[in-house]
């Protein structure tokens, strides 16, 4: 069976400003996710699930999902701050989505094979898309707990307009150990990589130091290890207006716990995307020389 590819497209960029998903920046108006789906199909995912805010219903059919009929199964799914598990009900002063993991779970109703699981407005490149397909295709069928994520070269995922942040991931013989969320990686005055801690002290990585971009390849199991555990986090985070459920918050617990383990997949794909206004003109003519070098054909679909 063909895996499914899962995309996080219920939130906004508060620091590029407007929804980025529905941003035209290829020759012919693509979209991020136009490049992502296409990438998919060619890589052999079988079927397309979008997780969307209801309020933008009609504009995200109308612009993106008209452009895939024909090309690939899709489906709608919708993320709503309300949506919490029995026994729990939203605080009125909640406006911040639960996170990725709570988007995450709105999955469940419709996918019931292997999927990974990306973001929107990321370009993460065919290659990425290539190592998780195969590896989630060669998955022993009725797998569990056997999940894996695409691990970047935190060099190849910079931006030039200002910090960016990663899940920093740690690793032993190709699994993942670990993931800590750094918030403020940049290049520092010798343009080396560099992120500053909580403390204030700054550290150095190294070009190829792996991390997450939040691109992860899962069984369906996944689902029920996160209801369980959003009903734990939510016990002791409901009433805080900022917090939410990241997928590396289970994933970190899991590892911890040996209920699963993360195969770190490596790839030389190069990520760039919209985190600063002033990203999009680099992006714009990013994508005119994938399609005038012939990684891209005049027209994705």
């Amino acid at each position: 069976m063909k895996p499914t590819l899962f995309v996080l497209a219920a939130g906004m960029g508060s620091r590029y400003g407007g929804l980025k998903q529905l941003d035209g920046l290829g020759p012919h108006g693509e979209t991020i996710m136009d490049y992502s789906i296409y990438d998919a199909i060619h890589s052999g995912f079988g079927k397309v699930v979008f997780v969307i805010r209801k309020v933008f219903e009609a504009d995200f059919r109308e612009k993106i999902l008209s452009k895939y009929e024909g090309h690939i199964p899709v489906e709608v799914v919708f993320q709503d701050i309300h949506d919490l598990p029995e026994g729990f009900t939203c605080p009125e002063e909640r406006v911040k989505p639960w996170g990725t993991n709570h988007a995450v779970l709105m999955g469940k109703s419709v996918i019931n094979e292997p999927f990974a699981v990306i973001n929107s407005d990321d370009y993460y490149g065919r290659n990425s898309f290539e190592v998780m397909a195969a590896w989630l295709q060669a998955l022993p069928e009725g797998s569990t707990g056997r999940y894996s994520m695409v691990g970047f070269k935190v060099g190849n995922t910079m931006s030039e307009s200002g910090t960016v942040a990663r899940g920093v991931c740690q690793t032993e013989d190709g699994y993942l150990t670990g993931v800590v969320e750094r918030t403020s990686i940049g290049y520092d005055e010798k343009h080396d990589i560099a992120f500053t801690d909580d403390d204030g002290s700054v550290h150095h990585l190294a070009f190829d130091t792996p991390v997450s971009m939040n691109f992860w390849g899962f069984t369906p199991d996944y689902f029920k290890h996160s209801e369980d555990y959003f009903v734990e986090f939510l016990k002791e985070n409901l009433t805080k207006p900022k917090a939410e459920f990241y997928i590396p918050t289970l994933i970190n617990k899991m590892v911890e716990e040996g209920t699963a383990s993360v195969s770190v997949l490596a790839t030389e794909s190069k990520w760039f995307g919209v985190t600063y206004a002033a990203d999009r003109q680099g992006v714009v003519d990013k994508f005119a020389e994938l399609h005038a070098t012939g990684v891209y054909p005049d027209r994705l679909f």
